[in-house]
């Protein structure tokens, strides 16, 4: 009697942790588009508080850049993807290497065409994303 009042009346599933609507290449994209909007203002500017505000904000959008990037790579992507589409680890992997701070890194330069390559990575893993979701 007591197990049947303790019991579960309804019993969920899903087959993922959060519907997958949540999941959207566009917020890496905006971030990346901040980086490489902060990288020509700073060229724009010679005032030094102004260029040091520039860099902190921006170190600070390409780390969101690459969060954004991991929780698609391991959150969103499974096996079935990177069967299909081979060349989207090392396109992850390029992308937050080009959002980080290593060499050539947007998150360590303050050159434009850092940005813009983060971008160009960004918008070939869009493109992957919303063939995936076609399907």
């Amino acid at each position: 009697m007591l197990s049947s009042v303790l019991r579960p009346r309804l019993e969920a599933t899903a087959h993922c942790d959060l519907p997958c609507g949540v999941y959207d290449p566009a917020q890496a994209r905006i971030e990346a588009e901040s980086v490489k909007a902060i990288q020509e203002k700073y060229q724009a500017n010679e005032d030094p508080a102004f260029r040091a505000r520039a860099i902190q904000i921006k170190e600070e959008r390409a780390d969101l850049v690459k969060h954004h990037l991991w929780v698609l790579w391991t959150d969103y992507f499974k096996p079935p993807h990177f069967e299909k589409y081979p060349q989207l680890h090392e396109l992850f992997n390029k992308a937050t290497k080009a959002a980080g701070g290593g060499e050539g890194g947007a998150k360590s330069s303050m050159d434009p065409k850092s940005g813009q390559q983060v971008l160009d990575h960004i918008a070939e893993i869009s493109d992957i994303f919303w063939e995936t979701k076609k399907g």
